[in-house]
């Protein structure tokens, strides 16, 4: 009873080297897709974002459990390491807002900081925009939002992550 309950499983070698592996292998899936090339807008693979943890030195740590390494805090982590060696960047959320006419320009002027790219804007009864923001903004935006028109303006998440699909064509 006593080994049962105070006692250590061991771990062969093996078994050990197959967690880590793991736990790269997911961190690597995590960044891969949150993350985009800036300039073309298309994201990296599972493989080129591993290859690039390795080039960096990254190394999982054994005595941390896997579920706080595979984390989205852990990948974020990774991501500041690897801009220091190649291009990349989270990719930016697609957002709607809909901003009653009173408060709507006022807001805007709020919002124009926390805003990458504003694709469409129009004001007729209500201002209503879509944008590319940065998904670490995602949650000030809302708060924004939701205090300074007191529940009435909306916000709709249009894309979490606006990456370019299909073929590239080259010239």
């Amino acid at each position: 009873l006593q080994i049962l309950s105070k006692g250590e499983l061991q771990v062969s070698d093996k078994e050990r080297h197959t967690q880590l592996e793991q736990m790269f292998r997911d961190i690597a899936t995590i960044v891969a897709d949150k993350c985009v090339n800036p300039e073309t807008k298309r994201p990296y693979t599972v493989i080129l974002i591993e290859r690039a943890m390795k080039d960096i030195h990254y190394s999982v740590k054994p005595n941390k459990s896997t579920k706080q390494q595979a984390s989205f805090s852990a990948a974020l982590e990774v991501i500041r390491q690897l801009k220091e060696t190649m291009q990349i960047e989270r990719a930016h959320m697609r957002l709607r807002f809909i901003l009653p006419a009173k408060e709507g320009k006022k807001l805007k002027e709020k919002l124009k900081p926390l805003i990458k790219v504003i694709e469409s804007e129009d004001f007729q009864e209500q201002l209503e925009i879509v944008c590319l923001i940065d998904p670490g903004c995602f949650r000030e935006i809302d708060e924004l939002i939701r205090s300074e028109t007191k529940g009435k303006g909306s916000l709709e998440v249009l894309n979490l992550k606006d990456v370019e699909e299909g073929d590239e064509k080259l010239e």
